[in-house]
This record gives structure tokens, sequence and C-alpha cells, in this order.
């Protein structure tokens, strides 16, 4: 609290944007878990990964970690590293089905993440990815559900394999944060995870969370908003008034400006 009357206390200005992939940009978690069964079964594994079996799994990151992960729980601890060549070559396989579904329709971007992009793009603000995932399947799931225009349209993207760790260490919102010569109080992030979350926050960026399908029940108490999706933001930080004539991504992208200003006060 400021008690001097002749100190001002003021936002600091909003430089950009950052968006996790898996699960905030699309829904693509199931076209993951249907792509490492399909995998699977052409490499002649006899596994099948359910939802419920899937879902545990997230809580590792990394989809060549999550497949030690799993042939440890099943077979013992000998052979499993995640760098190993079977498990290299089979996330590759696995990869490229992912990639080739995803070229082919089987995502479309949440409610609000195109209207928001585009909006902030307009207005100034820089975007970014800091993802777990390839970028391999970052810039299918782009060229996808936005075109070849991604690449003029994200300053940077930095994925999981071109880090040391990968979330919940901050290692990826580390490394954009450089890339771009941005401090964390003028950047905010959306998250849908608690690995995404944790890894944002630890790299003290204000973050939001649009829960996906697959982390519906993760704790997020490190958020400065929690919602199931981007255009509720609209409705928690606009009075209706305010609204009338606004095209919904201004609304939203007005919304995210609103939250990180009061996430990141400064003395001036």
């Amino acid at each position: 609290e400021v008690n001097d009357p002749n100190t001002t206390v003021a936002p600091m200005p909003l430089d950009a944007i950052i968006f996790d992939v898996d699960g905030t940009l699309a829904e693509t978690e199931e076209t993951h878990r249907i792509a490492f069964n399909q995998a699977f079964a052409e490499a002649g594994f006899p596994w099948v990964w359910t939802a419920d079996l899937y879902k545990r799994l997230l809580l590792v990151t990394g989809g060549k970690e999550r497949i030690s992960t799993y042939m440890r729980e099943i077979g013992g601890d000998e052979g499993f590293a995640s760098d190993s060549a079977a498990i290299v070559a089979l996330h590759r396989r696995k990869t490229e089905i992912y990639v080739q579904a995803i070229s082919q329709g089987a995502c479309v971007l949440r409610p609000g993440v195109r209207d928001l992009i585009r909006s902030a793009h307009a207005s100034g603000l820089r975007l970014a990815i800091a993802t777990t995932t390839s970028l391999a399947n970052v810039e299918s799931l782009l060229l996808a559900t936005i075109g070849a225009e991604y690449r003029t349209i994200f300053a940077t993207i930095i994925a999981g394999d071109m880090v040391p760790n990968k979330k919940p260490s901050p290692d990826v919102y580390v490394a954009v944060l450089k890339t771009m010569n941005l401090t964390a109080d003028r950047c905010i992030a959306v998250e849908d995870s608690r690995n995404g979350l944790l890894a944002a926050t630890a790299a003290g960026i204000t973050t939001i969370v649009t829960r996906s399908c697959y982390a519906a029940d993760d704790g997020m108490d490190e958020a400065s908003r929690v919602v199931a999706a981007l255009p509720d933001l609209v409705c928690i930080e606009a009075k209706a008034d305010d609204l009338v004539g606004t095209a919904i991504g201004d609304a939203i992208c007005d919304a995210v400006l609103h939250i990180h200003a009061k996430s990141s006060k400064r003395i001036i």
C-alpha cells in the first residue's frame, strides 16, 4: 500500500500475449491420444491409452516422456529412457499421424481464440507461443486453423524440445522472454492446465487459464483468472454498456488488458 500522496501507482503496459497450444488454442489432446494408439498398434504394441489413462499420463509433460513413464509402469525400469532410439522412433511416427489428422481438419480453434489473436495483432500487441509439444505439432495446427499468415502473426514459437526442461519448468517462458527481449511484467500468458500455469507463473508472468477437457479438475489457484473459454472473460471484466457495438475479439482483448493492468501495478 502506498501512503505518499505524491506517489502514483500505475499498471505496467502490456506488450505481449503468450499462448500455450494443446488444450489452449484447440482441444487437441484427444487427437494426440488417438495418434498415440495408432502408433502403438502399427509398432505391434498391445497398448491402448483410454481417456482416463491418458488424463493421468498428461501429468507428465512431453510425448516421449509420457511413453517412457508408461513403459516403466508396465514393464520395469530398464531400457525405457525417453531419449532412447525406440521411443524417439515411436514418437516420431505418432507425430506424423497427428500432423496428418490436423491437416485434415481434426481440430478447430477454441471459442474466442481466433478473435483474440486477430484483435491483439491488429492493435500492435506481440504474440508468442510457449509450449511443451513439438514444433511440427504447433506448425501443423496453426497452418490448418489460421493459415500461412501465422508466420507473421506470431513473433516467436518456443517448443518443448527447444529448451532443457519442459513444463512445469518455466524454461519455455524464459526462452520466449529472452527471444522477444521482454520482461515478465509486460506479458500475459494463456494456459489450460496446472503444469502450464506453474510454468508461466514461475517465470513471473500473469496467467489466464481457460480450462480444457483434460484439465477440468486441475487446481488453478495461481491464475489471475480461470474461465471455461476466452469469451467468458468479457462477462467478468466488462460492463454490459461498454460492449455495445464492440467486436468480440476487441472485447476479449480489452478484458485481457484489464486483467494485466490489475495484476501489474508499479510505483511511479
